[in-house]
């Protein structure tokens, strides 16, 4: 473990490594900083290759240190080329990250590992959120394994499948009657009074940290080389945010020659602050009141959408939105080319993927990796009128071959 100190990302102050999230000078966000100096001389490649197959193998480049006896093993998720929707899109190296593999099907795992070992070693006995679900599930799946109480809080109305695969861990549920932006406000305001680890609040320097690994896998999948575009969907716009530090930290400490990524954000068009932002050539992110199916995106007030604006111009990206008609084609295309089935924020991902392949934003020789984050099972009732119904027959040979063999081919 190479961190040494919190800094402010606006002003630069510095802070001790404690669970702070907030510069008292400008009010802007801590993050925390590594001895890259002293990591560049250590053979990180070798290191990181006798790790376990999980995100921490980079425990090297990772705020806290391991608990074995707490760890869901989140990570080393699947880089999959994806051939054929390749071919439907003109892209001839194009490959899903496919991290709807993880423990409670969402890159959330990652985070949310690195959470609870921070509340672990800081003396924490209640871990929390503010969740769109996905964080929800990870936050009482960790906090079950780790043996520590779990209070949840959500906007009313989520996707009931996320709400009952939270419930099944144990935790207590908070439902607040208002959207993410207004449960966020409510528990910045419990963390300021009441010592509860708050994830994406109090421990959220640490936190975000997790989102770095999704880079440093892909670079390893790549042969340890960064990819020259890739697609990530956006919230907060933390993930956008870490997954380019992560390819940014290998160069600096030698593991990767080089960092040229293009890197693009995706937005759902009922909820795209940052994307209307980038259009419009402003540095400034107006809050939106979220309306979309892509609930597990619907943050109106995206905390490090600045960051995400300005990675994407600095690196020649993109931020674009789709509608949700396009979510559910993104969703239906990945699952009968690829037979990945993602959720909407995945088909946001794909729909945006999809655009900007038609809008000429990719050379047909560059490898583009598109990050799909969380299982399509979590959000049926959004798509489920969309998809192939099924065919009901008699349990007989004459009725089969009346009713399916057209159908089939």
């Amino acid at each position: 473990m190479a961190a040494t100190t919190l800094r402010c990302r606006e002003c630069g102050t510095l802070y001790p490594a404690d669970p702070l999230y907030v510069c008292e000078r400008c009010f802007g966000p801590l993050e925390v900083v590594y001895d890259y100096d002293a990591l560049a001389g250590q053979p990180l490649r070798s290191m990181f290759a006798s790790g376990p197959r999980s995100i921490w193998r980079y425990e090297a480049l990772l705020p806290v240190e391991r608990v074995p006896e707490i760890d869901l093993q989140p990570g080393w998720s699947p880089l999959v080329p994806a051939n054929r929707l390749g071919r439907e899109l003109g892209l001839r190296r194009l490959y899903i990250k496919n991290d709807s593999i993880n423990p409670t099907w969402s890159f959330k795992d990652r985070v949310v590992g690195i959470a609870v070992a921070a509340a672990r070693q800081f003396g924490f006995e209640v871990i929390a959120c503010a969740s769109t679900g996905n964080l929800a599930n990870a936050v009482a799946a960790h906090a079950a394994r780790a043996g520590l109480r779990a209070c949840v809080f959500i906007p009313k109305g989520l996707e009931r499948g996320k709400v009952v695969a939270t419930g099944a861990y144990g935790p207590t549920i908070v439902e607040v009657e208002g959207n993410y932006d207004e449960v966020n406000r409510l528990c910045a305001e419990i963390a300021e009074e009441h010592r509860w680890a708050f994830v994406n609040v109090n421990l959220r320097p640490y936190y975000s940290e997790g989102g770095k690994t999704l880079g440093f896998e892909v670079a390893e999948q790549l042969e340890w080389q960064a990819p020259d575009h890739i697609v990530v969907p956006v919230a907060s716009g933390s993930l956008l945010v870490k997954i380019h530090k992560g390819l940014h930290e290998l160069h600096q400490t030698g593991v990767i020659p080089t960092v040229e990524t293009r890197v693009h954000g995706a937005q759902a068009a009922g909820c795209a602050p940052v994307a209307s932002a980038f259009a419009e050539g402003r540095e400034d992110i107006h809050p939106v009141k979220p309306q979309t199916i892509a609930r597990s995106l619907a943050i109106g007030t995206p905390a490090d959408g600045r960051y995400v604006l300005r990675i994407a111009r600095e690196t020649g990206g993109h931020v674009l939105a789709v509608t949700d008609e396009e979510i559910v084609d993104g969703i239906r295309l990945l699952a009968q080319t690829e037979g990945i089935f993602t959720e909407t924020a995945g088909g946001v991902t794909i729909g945006v993927l999809r655009a900007l392949a038609e809008q000429g934003a990719f050379r047909p020789d560059d490898v583009i990796v598109a990050y799909v984050t969380g299982i399509g099972l979590k959000t049926l009732e959004a798509v489920e009128d969309h998809m192939t119904q099924p065919v009901t027959i008699k349990p007989t040979l004459r009725d089969f071959e009346r009713s399916v063999l057209e159908l089939v081919g």
